[in-house]
């Protein structure tokens, strides 16, 4: 219901707002929030809430969401020919509601690519098996088969499996916020890291490799550094990037 330029303009406006200063005030506020609608990272959070503010399209408030470097063409040298699910309409699932085209681009990408490679990474380190019994088959069939409403229901995810669960599991521990595994990233590459990724990140070594925009990756790195900006997960990707193409 909001202008697309009045939204850029405050989003524009907020996003110059040094992360801490959010982690500052919410801090502040935390008393009077309540207990169902408090949540980890702030920072983070608000941070991708003024991003999809200026946003022309669903399909692009879905791609920013799940994206760190928005503009990846900028970044890799040669970028905008590379087509995957999140650039090639192409590869968009013909479905009618935009709802469950989210869930299917996460279930073909951020699902086996990300969560699930994690888990298994970590649990195999360790010589453990694990299982996602959420994930069988039979229920992912039957799940695709539910009408959106008996998914989300007045702005609640989950509804159909939520009412399962309160038949069994006490509300108290189904109604609260979500407590995800973040770590102090921002803080170690300023930190202990701080060695090792300047050596990844040195610009001639970029420049030579001629893979990433070395310019573009210097300038997050010394604002990362300054403490102006936190470009942890940005950073990290490149990292991870750079120690994979050493390491081969």
């Amino acid at each position: 219901h909001i202008p697309l330029p009045f939204r850029k303009f405050i989003a524009g406006l907020l996003l110059k707002v040094p992360p801490p200063m959010w982690n500052l005030v919410y801090s502040i506020l935390t008393p009077i929030i309540p207990r169902t609608a408090r949540f980890s990272l702030p920072d983070d959070k608000l941070r991708k809430f003024l991003e999809i503010l200026s946003v022309e399209s669903p399909e692009l408030m879905y791609r920013s969401l799940v994206s760190h470097w928005k503009d990846p063409e900028e970044l890799v040298i040669n970028g905008n020919e590379a087509k995957i699910i999140l650039t090639d309409s192409n590869k968009f699932p013909l479905l009618s509601d935009f709802e469950n085209k989210m869930m299917y681009q996460d279930m073909v990408s951020y699902l086996p690519d990300d969560i699930l490679t994690k888990v298994d990474r970590s649990a195999m380190y360790v010589s453990l098996e694990t299982r996602v019994p959420m994930l069988d088959h039979r229920v992912i069939e039957f799940a695709w088969q539910l009408p959106l409403d008996m998914k989300i229901r007045n702005g609640e995810g989950k509804w159909l499996l939520k009412q399962l669960l309160y038949k069994y599991v006490p509300k108290s521990l189904m109604d609260r916020p979500k407590m995800g595994f973040g770590i102090p990233l921002d803080s170690w590459l300023r930190g202990d890291l701080k060695d090792w990724a300047e050596n990844l990140l040195d610009e001639n070594r970029l420049k030579q490799e001629g893979y990433l925009n070395s310019s573009l990756v210097r300038r997050k790195w010394n604002e990362h550094l300054s403490g102006k900006r936190n470009w942890q997960y940005h950073l990290w990707d490149i990292l991870m990037f750079q120690q994979w193409l050493e390491n081969q």
